[in-house]
């Protein structure tokens, strides 16, 4: 007799017992391209303003620490330099950085000789500066004559066309006074970049005042006298072309009357005999300022004073 087949009974699946779960294949996407390593010697730090005049020692080490544990995570931002930039130190720069300051020194700090850096397009790089300038707008001590700077360069990298289309483009939430003021600002750097010692340390007083004052005219008369005083301190600059800020916002009762004349107001004359006279206005009235070789003859300033009293003692 064959044996007994028992057919286990069939248990139903309790109806809260969840069903097993196949993990579905993920989708098909594209490898994620990493960003290129370029030489820490090809970047220019400086070629837009930073927001960090200095780095303090401390927190560059905790990222440096961060970086040489776990590794960079987040990489540096740059462009491609429409002209190399000279490096004292090395080759010339290739690229400028946009964003990333700190992770490029505390790289350089561990001795690494590359960093992975997403390099921005002409098309790309206006969207990339617009955030590093928000960020910077946030920073109440950006100074002044930064702002101008970036505007500048902007353009003369050929990211923008205009001085104007920059401000609108950098600073597309500011009110149309706010962007009017960076743009003058960027004049400004543009003017007397060459002449001033440490600019930055301008407030936004002090450059709305020049800004003013290259407007009005007065921009030959400035440049000459910081020249004569090129290697002083901001300060001795900004007390020398203080009287000439002052005479380009006072309204001058004879200025109406010789506006209208070519040449007129005189304020500086140069001769051939490399001298230089510029009138100053003083509390008291006028000052005339002799500079240049002839200048230093005191037998100059009496044939002057010989001329003038010819003039006015006349009859």
């Amino acid at each position: 007799m064959p044996p007994t087949r028992f057919n286990a009974p069939c248990i139903p699946r309790p109806s809260n017992h969840p069903k097993p779960q196949h993990p579905k294949p993920p989708p098909h996407t594209a490898p994620q391209k990493e960003p290129p390593m370029i030489p820490l010697a090809a970047i220019d730090a400086h070629a837009l303003p930073r927001d960090r005049s200095t780095l303090e020692p401390e927190p560059l080490a905790e990222l440096a620490h961060s970086i040489a544990t776990t590794g960079l995570r987040m990489p540096v931002e740059v462009w491609a330099l429409t002209t190399p930039r000279l490096n004292p130190n090395g080759p010339p720069h290739l690229y400028g950085l946009i964003s990333g300051y700190r992770r490029l020194h505390a790289c350089a700090s561990l001795g690494h000789t590359e960093i992975a850096a997403f390099l921005r397009t002409p098309a790309s790089l206006p969207d990339a500066m617009a955030a590093m300038v928000a960020e910077n707008d946030i920073r109440a001590d950006t100074p002044p004559w930064d702002k101008g700077l970036t505007l500048l360069r902007a353009v003369e990298e050929g990211l923008f066309p205009t001085l104007d289309a920059a401000a609108l483009a950098l600073h597309p939430s500011a009110s149309r006074q706010k962007r009017f003021r960076t743009r003058t600002y960027a004049s400004v750097v543009e003017a007397l970049a060459p002449h001033l010692t440490t600019p930055e340390r301008l407030t936004a007083r002090q450059m709305d005042r020049l800004a003013s004052a290259l407007r009005g005219g007065f921009t030959p008369l400035i440049t000459q006298t910081l020249t004569d005083h090129r290697t002083a301190p901001l300060r001795t600059q900004w007390e020398a072309i203080l009287p000439l800020i002052i005479e380009s916002t006072r309204d001058d009762e004879d200025t109406p009357a010789t506006a209208t004349q070519p040449g007129r107001p005189r304020r500086m004359l140069h001769l051939r005999q490399g001298l230089t006279i510029r009138r100053e206005l003083h509390r008291n009235g006028w000052i005339l300022r002799f500079s240049g070789p002839e200048a230093k003859s005191g037998g100059l300033i009496d044939d002057v004073m010989d001329e003038v009293e010819r003039l006015f003692q006349r009859g």
